[in-house]
C-alpha cells in the first residue's frame, strides 16, 4: 500500500558520462527504498540525458530504471514526470507504459493541502532569449515530426555529441554556473514570483539548476513561499521529501542510513 510521503527526484541525466550505469543502479537503490513510505513520487525532468520516443523503438539502455518506475506504478505510488531539456521529447511512452502522469510546463498539484508549484525550471523568466527561441524550435510539433524521420541512430548520435560539448563547454568557461545567482537573476525565482502575484502557493519546486536550495522568497505583493531547487543526481545525488508539513533535502548518504 502507498505511503504518506511525497519525493521530488531530478536531473540524473542517464546516458551521460562514464558512471552513468553506476548512477543508475543507486538511482534504483533509492527509488526501492523510498517505495515504502511514497504515496507520490514527481520527476522534475532531465532524468535521461537524451529520450526521443520512436513508434517502435525504444532508447537503449535505462532498463533498470524503467523496470523501477514500472514496479512503482504496479504498487499504486502515484507518479508524475515533468519533461525537462534533454528529455522533452517523451512524449507518450511513460504514461502508455506505466500510467505517468506527464507535464510539458509547470503546474500546481495539490497534496496534504498545501500547493505546489512544480517544473523543471528551463526556459523561465526569459533571461535568454537565444534559448527561448531554440527552446521553441525544439517543441514545435512540425520540427518534431522531421525529426522522428530520421533513423535513431543519427538522432542520437547528434543529440549525444551536443549534449556532451554544451556540457563541457560550459563548465570550461563558467564553473560558477550552478552557484545561486541572486533572486533577480535566477529565471525559476523570477517565474515563481510572478505566479505569486496571483496564486497562493506554498511550495515552488524545481530542478534544471543543479544547485540544491531551500528558501523563502517573497512576491513585490507581500505574498511568499518556499522555493526548493532538488540539485540532481548527476553530480549531489540529492531528492527531496515532504512530510507532515515540512519539506527537506536529503542526499544519497541518507539512503541507507
Amino acid at each position: 500500500m502507498p505511503g504518506n510521503k511525497l519525493y521530488f527526484i531530478t536531473d540524473a541525466h542517464l546516458g551521460a558520462g562514464p558512471d552513468t550505469l553506476e548512477r543508475e543502479k543507486e538511482l534504483c537503490t533509492l527509488l526501492n527504498r523510498i517505495a515504502e513510505d511514497a504515496s507520490m513520487i514527481i520527476f522534475l525532468g532531465d532524468m535521461f540525458d537524451f529520450w526521443f520516443t520512436y513508434r517502435h523503438v525504444v532508447p537503449r539502455g535505462y532498463t533498470r530504471l524503467l523496470g523501477c518506475m514500472a514496479g512503482l506504478a504496479d504498487r499504486g505510488i502515484t507518479l508524475h514526470y515533468f519533461v525537462g531539456n534533454h528529455d522533452m521529447w517523451m512524449f507518450d511512452y511513460l504514461t502508455d507504459q506505466m500510467a505517468i502522469s506527464m507535464h510539458n510546463d509547470p503546474a500546481i498539484l495539490e497534496f496534504d493541502g498545501k500547493r505546489f508549484l512544480i517544473g523543471h525550471g528551463d526556459g523561465l523568466g526569459h533571461l535568454d532569449k537565444t534559448y527561448d527561441c531554440l527552446r521553441w524550435i525544439f517543441r514545435n510539433r512540425v520540427n518534431q515530426k522531421l525529426l522522428s524521420l530520421l533513423p535513431e541512430w543519427m538522432t542520437f548520435g547528434i543529440a549525444s555529441g551536443w549534449s556532451q560539448k554544451k556540457r563541457s563547454t560550459r563548465m570550461r568557461r563558467k564553473p560558477e554556473i550552478l552557484e545561486y545567482q541572486g533572486d533577480d537573476r535566477e529565471g525559476i525565482v523570477l517565474h515563481c514570483r510572478e505566479r505569486l502575484a496571483t496564486d497562493r502557493l506554498d511550495y515552488c519546486v524545481f530542478g534544471h539548476r543543479h544547485t540544491p536550495l531551500v528558501k523563502e522568497i517573497a512576491a513585490p505583493n507581500g505574498n511568499k513561499t518556499t522555493y526548493v531547487n532538488v540539485g540532481d543526481w548527476l553530480i549531489h545525488r540529492n531528492y527531496a521529501v515532504y512530510s507532515d508539513g515540512h519539506i527537506t533535502l536529503h542526499d544519497q548518504a541518507s539512503v541507507t542510513a
